[in-house]
């Protein structure tokens, strides 16, 4: 009786929740206003991620699995219609767990079996960060698009040898920035903020706090050289944003610092890093690290505020805490009301737009140089940050 009754309460809460919120959307200006309420005025839609695409659009594969973002990587470009076919890293546990996931593809016997194979157009990686840009580099050598689990790139001598072939060949050098790309919050953001619903934006702030799980990471994790750094690392997701949100093609970096403050069993590790951004769109500051305490029922509380002079969107990705269950929760505010959006049904069309880019030669998905400077401010900030010693 007690679920029952609870599901009733729910099932009113809901339906008071979505006419308030249709009520509190209709007063929003223009366009704004539409994409909170629907396309059509008498019609909310309801969003979700069921492309008209057709299976098999483009074939993709693998190479490089070291991080577990390749599931992800791989789900974007098959929602997108692309087909997996095969697959090639060194680490046969990491091949063997994979294979369990896609069956239907096949492990190459090597690197160069799939780069020689024409049929494939797109490849995709999460090797160990400071290899993900050599492997690009030989993709699109080898007349491919690229697709890198961030960060793509782990040094301002990889970022340059990457921008010289990428100009040279003419493919595509995409990476994976999944905290705007993947995550439904933030993509109904940019559609709000491109419909003006909170003016012209000034300023962003990201966090992006991360649980370290200590006894599950390899060897590189705890190695800077490796990973490039925190900022190099996390950071490159809040870098995207700024550039994204601002709308800035120009900026610099104003200040940095990392430092390791409370990991000295690791001393090549990074556990915490800030910086602050200065661009032709507007300002930004970024704080990462690697603090997430145990009690929190996700990996890490990652925000995202964004000012602008009519209002203000705060996104809270993963995590609502003390609040409502799951992630994707946005909330919106301007001179008229408060408004909360539950964005977990919002549709995801990097992947599509992607394999669109890979079949059209055009750039849907993200710029090549959004994507290469926002790589270029996280490698700046990291390389010039100040390291802090902390007491704790």
């Amino acid at each position: 009786m007690k679920k029952a009754e609870d599901n009733r309460r729910d099932f009113i809460r809901n339906t008071m929740s979505k006419a308030a919120g249709l009520v509190m959307m209709s007063a929003l200006p223009g366009e704004a206003g539409n994409i909170l309420a629907g396309s059509k005025k008498d019609e909310v839609v309801e969003p979700n991620d069921n492309f008209v695409v057709e299976p098999g659009r483009i074939k993709f594969a693998v190479i490089g699995m070291n991080h577990g973002h390749i599931y992800g990587q791989v789900e974007a470009v098959t929602r997108g219609g692309g087909q997996l076919v095969a697959y090639y890293a060194k680490e046969a546990d990491l091949t063997a767990a994979f294979a369990k996931r896609f069956p239907d593809a096949k492990l190459a016997a090597s690197e160069k079996e799939i780069l020689d194979d024409k049929s494939i157009q797109l490849v995709l990686s999460s090797a160990i960060p400071d290899e993900r840009a050599p492997i690009g580099i030989r993709v699109m050598k080898a007349g491919k698009d690229y697709m890198a689990d961030k960060p793509g790139i782990t040094s301002l001598e990889q970022l340059a040898q990457v921008r010289k072939v990428q100009k040279e060949t003419g493919r595509i050098y995409s990476i994976m920035f999944s905290e705007r790309l993947e995550n439904r919050a933030t993509v109904k953001a940019g559609e709000l903020v491109k419909a003006g619903a909170i003016g012209k934006v000034i300023q962003t702030i990201g966090l992006g706090p991360h649980r370290t799980s200590l006894s599950t990471r390899p060897d590189w994790f705890f190695d800077a050289k490796r990973y490039g750094g925190v900022i190099c690392d996390i950071a490159s997701h809040q870098f995207d944003q700024f550039l994204f949100f601002t709308g800035s093609t120009k900026a610099e970096v104003v200040a940095s610092q990392v430092g390791n403050v409370n990991h000295p069993q690791y001393p090549k590790f990074e556990d915490f890093g800030d910086c602050i951004i200065r661009g032709n769109g507007g300002t930004g500051y970024i704080r990462v690290d690697w603090f997430t305490p145990d009690g929190l029922k996700s990996w890490g509380d990652g925000r995202l505020t964004i000012l602008g002079t009519e209002g203000y969107i705060e996104i809270r990705k993963n995590i609502d805490i003390a609040g409502r269950d799951g992630g994707n929760h946005l909330f919106l505010v301007n001179k008229k009301d408060t408004q909360y959006i539950d964005c977990s049904k919002e549709p995801l069309p990097y992947g599509k737009q992607l394999v669109d880019d890979v079949l059209n030669r055009t750039e849907t998905a993200m710029s090549q140089e959004h994507c290469f400077l926002a790589t270029e401010l996280s490698l700046k900030a990291q390389k010039q940050a100040q390291m802090i010693k902390l007491t704790v």
